[in-house]
């Protein structure tokens, strides 16, 4: 069987749907897995900070990501757990206007 990846864009169009305009907002996206997702909202965010634990899908993310993205997103290969205690340990934390959570429960 085949996969097929939501050619009629109703993954999206219910995402901004609950999420709402990203225009200019920071976005912290937890389980981007290869970055399928960021490039669909991402066109209008101001800056994503994208992280997963698996490193091979976060380095085809940033093998993938095309030109109008590479100063606004930012992939890590990490755990919620690491990013969060790497969070809470600078001086100047980092907020977001929205988090995403798309497939990673």
């Amino acid at each position: 069987m085949s996969i097929c990846l939501d050619p009629e864009g109703n993954e999206i169009s219910a995402f901004i749907e609950l999420a709402g305009d990203l225009q200019g907002k920071r976005v912290l996206e937890i389980g981007c897995g290869d970055g399928r997702l960021t490039w669909l909202y991402g066109i209008s965010a101001a800056h994503i900070d994208a992280i997963d634990p698996d490193a091979d899908d976060i380095t085809q993310a940033r093998q993938n990501t095309p030109p109008a993205f590479r100063k606004r997103v930012s992939f890590k290969a990490i755990n919620l757990e690491q990013f969060w205690s790497n969070w809470n340990r600078r001086k100047s934390k980092q907020t977001y206007d929205i988090v995403i959570l798309s497939w990673s429960l």
